[in-house]
Order: structure tokens, then sequence, then C-alpha cells
């Protein structure tokens, strides 16, 4: 399975699990599915945003994620990922990733 998929994957299975914000203990966590870093900071997926790709910045860190202690089927491995600019966008608050420019997806500071 190629990295990209593997994201995209880990974004679906993260929707369908009901992955993402819960409340626990009134504080909220966030799922970790499809986390990746970049240059030390972490980037999580932005949701149906346009944005145009840019050139390639390098590699991104695919996290290792496990939002269900106990459940291996559910962990994420690590992995990489290229980085792409966004257009119009700093790096540090947003970049692209995927295995290539036309597969990239939006991801942005968390």
């Amino acid at each position: 399975m190629t990295t990209a998929l593997r994201v995209l994957a880990l974004m679906l299975l993260a929707a369908v699990a009901g992955c993402g914000p819960t409340e626990d203990h009134g504080e909220a966590a966030s799922s970790c599915a499809g986390a990746v870093r970049y240059e030390n900071r972490v980037y999580l997926p932005a949701g149906e945003i346009a944005f145009t790709v840019g050139e390639r910045l390098g590699s991104a860190e695919i996290l290792e994620c496990d939002d269900t202690p106990g459940d291996s089927d559910t962990t994420i491995p690590q992995g990489t990922t290229g980085a792409y600019a966004v257009q119009g966008r700093e790096p540090a608050e947003a970049v692209a990733v995927g295995d290539t420019a036309a597969e990239a997806r939006l991801m942005e500071v968390g």
C-alpha cells in the first residue's frame, strides 16, 4: 500500500470509527489519525478545503498512532510521505502531503 493510500485509509478509519475530538473528564482529546510531522511541527488533516499544491519541500513523517489501546488492528504504523508547499500559505501553518503532488492532501498545524 502506498503511503498516500495509507494516510487516506487512516483518515477513513478515523471517520468510520468515530475518532476525533472526544470528551475526557471535561477536556477535549484529539485523534492522532492522519497526523504527520514536518520540520518538527505536527500537522493534522484540514478537511475539504480548496488549495493549490506548490513545490516539493521534502519528506514528512507519518506519525504512529494508536487511538484505541488494546486493539492492535487499529494501530497506524510510522512511515514517510512527500511534503509540498501550499500556494499562499507558509509551511509553518500548512503543507500538503502525499506520494505525488496530484495525490497530496492539505494538512494544517495542529
